[in-house]
């Protein structure tokens, strides 16, 4: 008698436990139970950060990738934009780095993940992070105001061969980042001696103010930033970086340095990445929803709308290219000895 009480009360005890264990189940989201099946969905609010302020490059892509996902319904889960701005993207990339295998952090990034930690300027670059996909292509244009000299790029590295130090081009990232280096790395094919090109950064926003009131020669930027100046008539383009013209109202006017006789260019790949460790379930699902979005009308739209170009890259492929990238930008950064 004694015996079968006891065997009840260990029954007893089981179903309790047994129930309490799928309760925690279903606080968690289930998220555990889909990587034990090799499978991830997310079951809670997806944080994209872009790692500066509202409206340049990595702020427009975030936003723009977040609101096509939920239009379209090709992930369902809230996402949300966060600006973390500060250090070129250091201090959003420290953030990141926190958020160890969490399948809900992501970031966008673009050439400055290597340039900045090349130049000592961060602890983390692109091998601290997942690769996840890339997903365009933008382009540098070099612009100068409306009623300069020059018209065209040939013009303007004549002169800067001649009197380097006559010339000031302004860009909005440190000395040794994007706009500097995309500069340079055209400058220095077209024949000019890229230690002495004298290059001033405005990180406040005020370089395309100082080229129209005649403060600087040269303003080294993103396509679309010239736009609706361009449009304006306070400044023409005298160069892209892509391998050829661009479509679209006003992008199409602009001449590439390839076809003035400069056989270079420069890429402002831009993608995705999440925090270390990520598990390769969530990889796939990731790489699968970038992919989908990359194909579909609505984000060809967009592409079209900011100039950028198609650029999709899977994780395996996006690695193998960043490491490439890296090797690359190491160089150019070591010649104008701003490497660590």
């Amino acid at each position: 008698m004694k015996n079968r009480w006891l065997m009840g009360v260990m029954a007893a005890t089981m179903l309790v436990v047994a129930g309490c264990n799928s309760d925690a189940g279903d606080e968690t989201g289930g998220d555990a139970a889909n990587e034990g099946n090799g499978t991830f969905e997310p079951t809670s609010a997806i944080e994209v950060v872009a790692p500066a302020g509202a409206g340049g490059g990595w702020d427009t892509t975030a936003r723009e990738v977040a609101r096509v996902f939920g239009e379209t319904g090709i992930i369902d889960a809230n996402m949300a934009v966060v600006n973390k701005e500060g250090g070129g993207g250091a201090i959003a990339w420290a953030y990141i780095h926190e958020k160890d295998d969490s399948p809900y952090n992501l970031f966008v990034s673009s050439p400055p993940i290597m340039f900045v930690p090349l130049n000592g300027q961060s602890d983390y670059g692109h091998e601290d992070f997942t690769p996840l996909s890339n997903m365009i292509a933008d382009y540098a244009a070099f612009a100068v105001s409306a009623d300069s000299e020059w018209d065209d790029l040939n013009d303007l590295f004549d002169d800067m061969k001649e009197d380097p130090e006559s010339v000031t081009v302004i860009g909005a990232s440190s000395p040794g980042s994007m706009d500097h280096i995309q500069f340079v790395r055209i400058a220095k094919a077209a024949g000019v001696d890229p230690e002495k090109i004298k290059f001033v950064s405005d990180q406040e926003g005020g370089a395309l103010t100082a080229l129209l009131n005649g403060s600087v020669d040269v303003y080294s930027t993103g396509v679309a930033e010239t736009v609706e100046q361009v449009r304006a008539g306070n400044i023409k383009v005298l160069g892209i970086t892509a391998e050829e013209r661009l479509e679209g109202d006003v992008l199409s006017d602009f001449p590439t340095a390839i076809e003035q006789g400069i056989d270079e260019t420069f890429v402002n790949w831009r993608g995705f990445f999440g925090p270390p460790n990520m598990d390769q379930a969530a990889v796939d699902y990731y790489e699968e929803k970038f992919k989908e979005l990359s194909d579909s009308d609505e984000f060809a739209e967009v592409r079209k709308k900011y100039g950028w170009n198609e650029m999709y890259m899977n994780a395996e492929e996006y690695k193998e290219f960043l490491d490439k990238e890296k090797e690359d930008i190491k160089v150019i950064l070591d010649e104008l000895g701003l490497g660590s």
